[in-house]
C-alpha cells in the first residue's frame, strides 16, 4: 500500500496549517486528499475482484519438435475498470516461446513472462504465443502474480492465483529401421506358436450350458428366451504380449552420474518399440527403473491392448526422471513372474552389465522369451543362447548432430 499512515498525518498537518494561516489553498488540498483517499482505497480493494487470468493450449500433449499454440487471456468481470494491471506468469524455460525471451525467475529452470494492460469494465485482453518444446517431460505453467490498484496510484493490490496448467511432451518416436533394427519382425514373429484363447470382449453367439462353464459366461437374456441356461461364445483370437523393460541408468554405478544424451536415446528407443508393438496389435506394457517427479516408485504400465495403452506408455516415458530407483536386473527378476508367460520381455539399456546378462540368462533358462536392445558401445557380445540381441548405433549417428541435441 503506497498510501500509508504518514499521508494521514500529513493531511491533518496541512488542515491545521491552513486554518492557522487562513490559507484556503491548503484547506482545498487537504479536502481533496480526504476525498481522493477513500475513493482510491475502495477502488484498490475491489480492483482484482472478478479478474480472471487463464491459459489455454491448442494441445495439452505434444511430441518433441511440434508447435503448440499458447493463449493467455485476462478478463475483468465487473463494472469497475482497471486503469493498470501487471501480470507476471511463471513459464518453464525448457519449453521456449518462439521469438520471445523470458526474464529469469528465482525458481530454477523457470522464466517470467510479463504483461501490462488496462481493462475497461467487462473487457478481455488476449495474448497469443507459440511453444516449440525440444525436450520430453511434464511441464507446469504458473502460478501467476497479478498486481493492480486505483486510478490515482495511491494504493496497489496483489493476487497470486494458484492455478497451474500442465503440458506433456512425449519422447521422440522413430521408425525402428531408422534406429538400426533389422527386418519387419525385430523381436520375432511368434504367431504360429501362440495359444488360441477366447476374447471376452467379442461375443459371436450362444450355446447350451456345460458343467465346466464359469458363472460369468452365462448369457442371461438368451437364457430367459430359451428357458434353459445359455452361455456366451467368444471369438477365438491370438494374443501377443510385449513388455519393455527400460533401464534409465547410463553407467554401471549410480555414483558415476548420468549421460543425458544416451538416456534420452534409450527413452526414444523404448517409445519407438512401444509404438511399433501397438501398431502390430500386441498387448504392450512398460516397466522402468525410473520414477515420475516427486515419487521414488518404479514406473509400471501393465501390458494391454486398450486404445489408450500407447498414450499411457508415452506419458510414463515423458515423466521419467534422471536417476534410477533400482537396478534393472533386480526389477527384471522381481516383475517377470507377474507377467503373461508367453510375453516377450525386451530390455532396453544404455549400459550392459554382467549382472543384467546373468539375470536374462536365468530367465531364459526358466522358459521366458527375451530380447536385449543394447545402446552400450562397449558391449559386443552376441553369445546369449535363445535371446535376441540388437546393437543400436549411438544417438548422434541415428539422429544427426542437430537432432541429437534435442533427444
Amino acid at each position: 500500500m503506497r498510501f500509508s499512515d504518514t499521508w494521514i498525518t500529513l493531511i491533518i498537518l496541512i488542515t491545521l496549517l491552513g486554518i492557522a494561516l487562513g490559507q484556503g489553498a491548503l484547506l482545498a488540498i487537504a479536502a481533496l486528499l480526504l476525498t481522493v483517499a477513500p475513493i482510491a482505497w475502495l477502488w484498490n480493494r475491489y480492483a482484482l475482484h472478478g479478474v480472471r487470468y487463464e491459459r489455454a493450449f491448442s494441445e495439452t500433449r505434444a511430441f518433441v519438435g511440434e508447435t503448440v499454440d499458447l493463449t493467455l487471456r485476462v478478463t475483468n468481470r465487473k463494472p469497475l475498470p482497471l486503469p493498470w494491471l501487471r501480470i507476471e506468469d511463471n513459464l518453464p524455460l525448457e519449453v521456449p516461446l518462439v521469438d520471445q525471451k523470458l526474464r529469469l525467475a528465482p525458481i530454477p529452470l523457470t522464466g517470467i513472462l510479463t504483461h501490462l494492460a488496462s481493462l475497461g469494465w467487462y473487457e478481455r485482453v488476449t495474448w497469443r504465443y507459440q511453444l516449440r518444446p525440444d525436450r520430453r517431460g511434464f511441464y507446469f505453467f504458473g502460478p501467476a502474480h497479478l498486481r493492480s490498484g486505483d486510478v490515482f496510484g495511491l494504493f496497489s493490490h496483489e493476487a497470486r492465483p494458484q492455478e497451474v496448467d500442465r503440458l506433456i511432451v512425449y519422447p521422440l518416436v522413430v521408425p525402428l529401421p531408422e534406429l538400426g533394427f533389422p527386418g519387419k519382425h525385430p523381436f520375432g514373429d511368434h504367431k504360429a506358436t501362440q495359444p488360441i484363447f477366447e476374447d471376452p470382449n467379442r461375443t459371436v453367439g450362444v450355446r447350451d450350458y456345460h458343467p465346466e462353464d464359469t458363472f460369468k459366461r452365462i448369457h442371461w437374456k438368451a437364457t430367459a428366451r430359451h428357458q434353459e441356461l445359455q452361455v456366451k461364445v467368444y471369438e477365438p483370437t491370438i494374443s501377443q504380449h510385449l513388455v519393455i523393460f527400460l533401464n534409465v541408468a547410463t553407467f554401471p554405478k549410480p555414483w558415476m552420474g548420468v549421460d543425458p544424451v544416451r538416456q534420452e536415446h534409450a527413452i526414444t528407443v523404448a517409445a519407438s518399440i512401444a509404438y511399433h508393438a501397438a501398431a502390430k496389435r500386441y498387448g504392450v506394457g512398460l516397466i522402468a527403473n525410473g520414477s515420475v517427479p516427486k515419487s521414488d516408485q518404479p514406473i509400471k504400465v501393465p501390458p494391454g491392448r486398450d486404445p489408450d495403452q500407447l498414450t499411457r506408455i508415452l506419458e510414463a516415458l515423458a515423466a521419467v526422471t534422471r536417476y534410477a530407483t533400482t537396478n534393472i536386473e533386480q526389477l527384471l527378476s522381481a516383475e517377470s513372474p507377474h507377467l503373461p508367460w508367453g510375453a516377450t520381455l525386451v530390455v532396453v539399456t544404455a549400459v550392459v552389465t554382467e549382472e543384467l546378462l546373468a539375470a536374462m540368462v536365468r530367465l531364459r533358462g526358466a522358459g521366458r522369451r527375451l530380447a536385449l536392445v543394447s545402446l552400450d558401445p562397449k558391449f559386443k557380445g552376441d553369445a546369449l543362447p535363445g535371446i535376441t540381441v540388437h546393437h543400436l548405433p549411438e544417438a548422434e549417428i541415428v539422429f544427426g548432430a542437430d537432432r541429437g541435441e534435442s533427444v
